[in-house]
């Protein structure tokens, strides 16, 4: 494909498939879009056909219809018109009669894996970090943004806080496998200058990703949704209070509580027994909100009493 098509081609893409999501059905073309869209290509590349059509090299074609006509966009959604409802909206709950989300999040990777809204971080990038999990999972945990070695293995939470996490899900009864783990970010925020180490993601950058993470939340719908530090509050509540004045009282996110709680790296930095005490406490919550049996060697852990922690805790 002709570089020239490719910038425009994606950003088309990417808007239809936006609008299809908020369950356009029709889009119409009025003579003036028309003719704006025939200008933008330049003469060298235009070539006339029957019927008032203008093609180019290459799969990218604009047809000039008549006036008012409806062009059909392909679309799953029974929606004729587009609703009036923030495209963020993210229900409550799951019904039965919700649709599997599997393929729907399968779409939404194959976007996010090629996204290009962020020059700096596309360039620095070794891999975007989607997310990994179970979709019907009633349980999400969502972090800050990915790091090295997330970057480097292209999964969220696989370095040391990663396998402090990984812990966490065990000592609540799941496994990774059966919650779904995701960031902020999608891409490791770019260090220039730094060999290692990483940094907050700017504002900019996750208003410019938090979309995708919406999009995951609608798909998934969870039930409760752990933020893991001060950053992934901020991205998702848009507070920046203290996470430790935060953390073990339940948020809202559009009907989804949101439990903060601390990020396994400040575990990682802070070795005592009160933080970790803390952080289970605040597992306790969700593991009750979730309406899942809670045994008393689970509420005992790290109560002074060293046995009955888990050992990997």
């Amino acid at each position: 494909m002709s570089e020239f098509y490719r910038p425009l081609l994606e950003a088309t893409i990417q808007h239809l498939e936006a609008l299809q999501a908020r369950g356009l059905k029709y889009l119409v073309l009025s003579p003036a879009t028309q003719a704006a869209l025939s200008s933008s290509i330049p003469a060298s590349r235009k070539t006339s056909l029957p019927g008032g059509k203008i093609s180019s090299p290459g799969p990218a074609r604009i047809t000039a219809a008549p006036p008012a006509r409806s062009l059909s966009v392909p679309a799953s959604k029974t929606a004729v018109s587009p609703p009036p409802a923030p495209a963020a909206s993210v229900p409550a709950a799951k019904s039965g009669s919700d649709p599997d989300p599997t393929s729907a999040i399968a779409e939404l990777r194959q976007r996010v894996m090629a996204c290009q809204k962020c020059p700096p971080l596309v360039r620095a990038r070794q891999n975007v970090v989607f997310g990994v999990g179970d979709v019907h999972s009633p349980l999400m945990f969502v972090g800050e943004a990915p790091g090295a070695d997330e970057d480097a293995q292209g999964e969220p939470f696989v370095g040391k806080a990663g396998q402090l996490l990984t812990r966490i899900i065990q000592a609540m009864g799941f496994t990774r496998d059966t919650v779904f783990i995701a960031n902020i970010l999608k891409c490791r925020p770019d260090t220039p200058g730094q060999s290692a180490g990483n940094r907050k993601p700017t504002p900019a950058e996750m208003q410019t990703c938090l979309p995708y993470l919406l999009e995951q939340i609608k798909l998934i719908q969870p039930k409760v949704i752990v933020a893991l530090g001060a950053t992934a509050v901020e991205g998702l509540l848009g507070k920046t209070v203290g996470i430790s004045r935060l953390r073990g009282h339940f948020q809202e996110f559009q009907g989804t509580p949101i439990m903060p709680t601390y990020h396994p790296a400040y575990l990682l930095r802070n070795q005592s027994l009160a933080a970790k005490r803390e952080v289970w406490e605040d597992m306790l919550q969700v593991l009750e909100r979730l309406e899942r049996p809670i045994s008393e060697k689970q509420r005992n852990f790290f109560l002074n009493r060293p046995a009955a922690a888990p050992e990997s805790a």
